[in-house]
């Protein structure tokens, strides 16, 4: 019998392709989601990716911000909150996206 070894595969909803290998790493803070991957070319989302959360939901903010400009995406998301949390997954994104733009 034949040895074969299976890779996990981390699946975007913004095209269903693997995170690009640069693409930035941030752990969230207070919420669901454990983890978001993006990445950025020409200050515009590319591939976003949220690791946990509302599965549903996370998609939705995926697919609406992809080719969004950072500070569009910053002045539309910046602040919203979950349930009795003091912040989201959109906002978790946009504190990424802040720490993405200082370095």
């Amino acid at each position: 019998m034949e040895n074969i070894t299976l890779q996990p595969t981390m699946l975007s909803p913004l095209g269903g392709s693997e995170a690009p290998a640069d693409s930035q790493v941030f752990t969230p803070k207070g919420i669901c989601a454990k983890l978001i991957r993006f990445k950025v070319e020409n200050n515009r989302i590319t591939y976003l990716n949220f690791t946990g959360g509302c599965d549903g939901n996370l998609k939705a903010i995926s697919a609406l911000v992809k080719g969004m400009e950072l500070e569009q995406i910053i002045s539309t998301l910046e602040g919203i909150t979950c349930g009795k949390k003091n912040t989201s997954c959109a906002d978790q994104l946009c504190k990424a996206l802040h720490e993405y733009m200082a370095s």
